[in-house]
């Protein structure tokens, strides 16, 4: 019965995706994704409570496919900086591939849905540890999973710095105000000031 219910779950949730790939954050809309999906409405609405709701569970399932590509390519460079770099690298491909997506899922993340916020911290702190991982030079994982890296409070603030500039651009970017090449050019900016200056 887990199972079937998980099955259902993951079944709105490529949905919605597919929804968003093809209309953006207003294309999201529960009655649309309950018939497509298959399942009523009431059931939809017993495992989301939102669109805003699955679609942060739609950013898990990108950031869970995301971690195991960093699990298998790792990290690249040889200053924090160049690691660094390259890790936006990826990300930036991984989620601005879709845009219309990208920008349902950044909208969605931003939202300040106070019922909403152990999902959204989570998230934040998924691309908070990749960051670590990317300064240390070093992934850590177990069975293909990321496992928390061993990290000084140093480490922590700096990757928490990044990854809040890097997220306040993408918030941006879904508004307009920069395209993909600027995300990544002011990206590299802050990383140089937040890495050179904080030794």
């Amino acid at each position: 019965m887990q199972d079937q219910l998980e099955e259902r779950a993951r079944r709105i949730v490529e949905t919605a995706v597919e929804l968003a790939e093809s209309g953006g954050f207003e294309a999201v809309r529960l009655r649309d994704v309950a018939s497509h999906a298959g399942v009523a409405l009431g059931t939809l609405y017993r495992r989301f409570r939102s669109k805003e709701d699955l679609l942060i569970a739609a950013l898990s399932v990108e950031t869970g496919n995301l971690e195991r590509q960093f699990v298998q390519r790792g990290v690249r460079g040889e200053s924090d900086f160049e690691r660094v770099m390259d890790f936006f690298g990826l990300v930036n491909r991984g989620l601005l591939r879709r845009k219309n997506l990208a920008r349902a899922l950044i909208r969605a993340v931003s939202s300040g849905e106070p019922g909403l916020a152990q999902q959204m911290s989570s998230y934040h702190q998924r691309v908070q540890r990749m960051l670590v991982m990317a300064l240390r030079g070093h992934v850590s994982s177990e069975d293909g999973e990321l496992i928390d890296p061993e990290s000084t409070p140093h480490d922590q603030q700096r990757a928490e710095t990044l990854e809040q500039c890097w997220f306040a651009l993408l918030v941006g970017w879904s508004g307009g105000v920069n395209d993909q090449a600027e995300v990544l050019k002011r990206t590299r900016a802050s990383a140089q000031l937040i890495l050179e200056g904080s030794h």
